[in-house]
């Protein structure tokens, strides 16, 4: 059985790491690379970047924050925030990126995925998806729907249609947040990880409202996904990502052990 993963995020606005509620609200966190450093050496399986200022402001990927960060955690690194073209990908990639994840642009041009995939292979292509809860009257047959640009703009997209489609186009892997949920430690929302992870064959990482170790849980036992992401209660200590694993391992989840770090929150 394939181990489930525990993901700390920085989403990354004016080079500091930072993080708010539903993408606003934001306060300072702490510096990219040294937060990196610290997960690694605290047992993180991998590490997600995102420059959320990016796709708003339309500028590229801050590449030269992405080389310090790769270059302090030796664990696999997911960059996502301005990557519009298949060149700008290369850039991320050999700025030390293992996967780069595509967001708006790939909502504004499926085929950038598809292109993506081409050239560096569906296991380094990455499809964030930022899904809210739609009125019945928008006509969204899941009820969720698509947000772009840091979670400002919804596109009349159904959240699980996109899922579906970006799988068939060469997504390697699907980033699903809920924005409802997002900062608000509130629990993962398992009814949209389950919509998506029944439907597609990658794995399904799953973002937004954790708040303690049985939301990690939850996310993996109820919504299907294979793997956790979470920013403020690592961010903040709340929780280590020992702590996590313990519980995840207690119920029964696979996991890599966190080794010698303490489990206690």
């Amino acid at each position: 059985m394939l181990r489930r993963r525990v993901i700390p995020c920085l989403d990354v606005a004016n080079g500091r790491v930072v993080k708010g509620t539903r993408f606003v609200d934001l306060r300072d966190e702490g510096d990219p690379p040294e937060l990196a450093e610290r997960y690694a050496r605290e047992g993180a399986d991998e590490i997600v970047f995102l420059d959320i200022t990016a796709a708003p402001e339309g500028r590229g990927t801050l590449l030269e924050i992405v080389e310090r960060t790769a270059r302090r955690a030796f664990i696999p690194l997911t960059v996502g925030g301005g990557v519009r073209s298949v060149d700008d990908m290369r850039d991320v990639l050999r700025a030390g990126a293992d996967k780069v994840s595509l967001n708006t642009r790939a909502v504004e041009d499926p085929g950038l995925v598809r292109r993506c995939a081409a050239r560096f292979g569906s296991q380094a292509v990455v499809v964030a998806i930022d899904a809210r809860r739609a009125p019945a009257s928008d006509g969204i047959p899941s009820g969720f729907e698509v947000v772009v640009k840091g979670g400002r703009q919804a596109v009349g997209l159904d959240a699980v249609a996109w899922a579906t489609r970006a799988v068939e186009l060469g997504a390697g892997e699907l980033l699903v947040t809920s924005i409802d949920r997002d900062g608000t430690k509130s629990g993962f929302d398992t009814e949209l990880l389950r919509a998506i992870c029944g439907l597609v064959p990658v794995p399904v990482i799953a973002s937004g409202g954790a708040a303690g170790p049985e939301d990690f849980v939850a996310a993996i036992r109820d919504g299907g996904a294979d793997a956790v992401l979470a920013a403020g209660i690592f961010h903040r200590r709340e929780w280590t990502i020992a702590a996590i694993k313990a519980a995840m391992a207690e119920a029964g989840l696979p996991v890599r052990p966190a080794v010698g770090v303490t489990v206690l929150p």
